[in-house]
């Protein structure tokens, strides 16, 4: 299992860390590992499946 820290997050999701926060939130969005009293990082396997799904829903949209 790989942790993805915040940058590294970033870089794959494209979202301020604020709008981050808001889909964690609501249940949108992995949530975060608190790793430390400071650090906090994202298991990558369930940050991968989330983008994933965003791309089917895309493939479905175009094919409809």
């Amino acid at each position: 299992m790989r942790i993805l820290s915040k940058p590294e997050l970033k870089e794959l999701v494209l979202y301020s860390p604020q709008h981050v926060a808001r889909l964690e939130k609501a249940g949108k969005f992995p949530k975060r590992v608190q790793l430390g009293p400071n650090r906090v990082g994202w298991v990558e396997s369930e940050v991968m499946d989330w983008l994933n799904l965003r791309l089917a829903s895309r493939c479905n949209q175009t094919s409809s």
